[in-house]
């Protein structure tokens, strides 16, 4: 009976979900190292605090967050900025990205081809954010949230989900009904 072990199933889905983990936790890491750096390594500062307390949420292990605080306060730290990219969706949707990468030029070029190969263009600062209020790191769709055609839904959830793969994104907020906070 081939294709039957028990081992290979287990290790076939221990696969899948310690690849979701550490996308996870990758992108506490680098949170935790850029309001590290803000706050020179100060545990108290309120941004580090928050930090720390949503990776510990997400069970992130205390070595990788020791690690990511001591990378942020090191010498050789990457100089980590957040980046902030809007466009409007299927629908008329207003799509907030909230990235931190080391390279900005990089990035904005990555999420600009997810986009575009998805149909979707950026929009210019400002453009999108108008719809959203923010609310300490997080952004709060403003009311009524747009109702996604059931055409249209399927073609939202792939961008929603391609942005949310990569790796320097670290939140995706949009206006839409029921797609209010697809990051953290």
């Amino acid at each position: 009976m081939s294709g039957h072990s028990k081992w290979s199933q287990i290790k076939r889905q221990k696969s899948v979900t310690d690849a979701a983990k550490s996308r996870v936790f990758s992108r506490y890491a680098r949170l935790i190292a850029l309001e590290s750096k803000k706050a020179n390594g100060v545990l108290s500062a309120p941004g580090l605090s928050v930090a720390i307390a949503r990776a510990k949420a997400a069970n992130m292990p205390k070595e990788n967050i020791e690690r990511a605080i001591a990378k942020g306060i090191s010498k050789d730290s990457g100089n980590l900025e957040q980046v902030v990219y809007e466009a409007y969706g299927p629908g008329g949707v207003a799509i907030l990205v909230d990235a931190l990468t080391d390279n900005k030029n990089r990035t904005t070029q990555e999420v600009k081809h997810l986009l575009v190969e998805r149909g979707v263009e950026l929009a210019a600062p400002g453009a999108a954010s108008w719809a959203f209020t923010k609310t300490g790191a997080a952004y709060a769709p403003n009311e009524p949230l747009l109702e996604v055609a059931e055409e249209e839904e399927g073609r939202l959830q792939t961008i929603l989900e391609a942005l949310d793969d990569h790796e320097d994104v670290q939140q995706v907020f949009t206006n839409a009904r029921g797609y209010e906070n697809t990051g953290d």
